[in-house]
């Protein structure tokens, strides 16, 4: 759930230093929810399994047609779903990856970009024998999800039969800008303080919720994650193709029932995204969640769930 997003000039510093403040901190909020922190700690342990070679750490719960969630940038399956998988597991099975330089799975040193995840997701699938599944992805997820099901194809992955797009990066206008300073997109040193400092600017709907508690545990969080090599290693990768946006054209093309979720409220990556996304994507419909920032999912869980298990469950 942590992107970069630019617009022309001076605007594009501003943007990329608040996105860059939140990266480590990034964090669904949690307003008008009887879930508080620490609920990624809430679900059963972690599965274990080797794609490409690489050790990917997985929820697999439930039973039923299955659903793959994918999890945003510098962040886990457990933190940005562990407030809807055990209702999602009710009805599907729930398969929700830390993706590959995240979480809890392995984290080599290499060079990350879209492509990568899009080429893990295809073998992590492989790999778990589905074949026919729903696929949702918030922010870096929902780049990654959208990303796969325009390439799918052509790379002879299985395409998913629904897809939910949640306050999803990968729009144009996240395209690096040529001359912006390399200062504009440094992140902040990771502490308590920066961490309050993003999820409470930049992506909590309610600035109020963000407690000493909650900045410590999502602090603690963090550092036992280790992901700070991998979300700079994207950020410096990102003008090296703009084939991997999603652009009228990427997007056009998709053929499958379509949701774009989008917190309302969302200070990280603009509603208005969402709006392209609807728009480029025959068919898609789009849902806004009041009172919510940029992870709908954990800020407000039941109202996301009313929006997104009936398109899941549509004939």
């Amino acid at each position: 759930m942590r992107l970069i997003f630019a617009v022309a000039g001076r605007r594009v510093r501003r943007a990329l230093l608040c996105v860059c403040l939140a990266l480590f901190a990034i964090a669904p909020a949690w307003a008008a929810s009887p879930v508080r922190a620490p609920w990624w700690n809430d679900l059963p342990p972690m599965q274990a399994t080797q794609v490409h070679g690489q050790t990917i750490r997985y929820y697999d719960m439930g039973h039923g047609p299955t659903l793959v969630l994918l999890h945003g940038l510098g962040s886990s399956a457990g933190f940005d779903w562990g407030t809807v998988i055990p209702e999602l597991a009710k009805h599907y099975r729930v398969l929700a990856p830390d993706q590959l330089g995240f979480g809890q799975s392995d984290k080599p040193l290499i060079n990350y970009g879209p492509a990568t995840w899009v080429d893990m997701l295809g073998g992590f699938l492989k790999d778990r024998g589905v074949t026919r599944f729903d696929l949702a992805g918030e922010s870096l997820g929902g780049w990654i999800a959208g990303l796969y099901t325009a390439r799918a194809a052509d790379l002879g992955y299985p395409l998913p039969q629904r897809l939910v797009l949640v306050d999803a990066g990968g729009h144009p206008s996240m395209k690096p800008v040529a001359g912006a300073p390399a200062s504009a997109s440094v992140l902040p040193v990771l502490s308590i303080a920066s961490v309050r400092e993003g999820l409470s600017k930049y992506v909590f709907h309610d600035p109020a919720l963000v407690t000493p508690a909650v900045a410590e545990q999502a602090f603690a969080l963090r550092l036992s994650e280790g992901s700070q090599y991998t979300q700079d290693s994207f950020r410096r990768n990102l003008a090296g193709s703009d084939a991997v946006f999603l652009d009228q054209a990427t997007l056009a093309g998709l053929k499958l029932p379509v949701l774009v979720v989008w917190g309302e409220q969302d200070r990280l990556v603009s509603p208005a995204h969402g709006a392209d996304f609807t728009a480029w994507i025959p068919g898609a419909r789009r849902v806004l969640i009041p009172d919510a920032g940029h992870a709908p999912a954990v800020e407000q869980p039941q109202v996301f769930l009313q929006a997104v298990l009936p398109f899941l469950q549509q004939p």
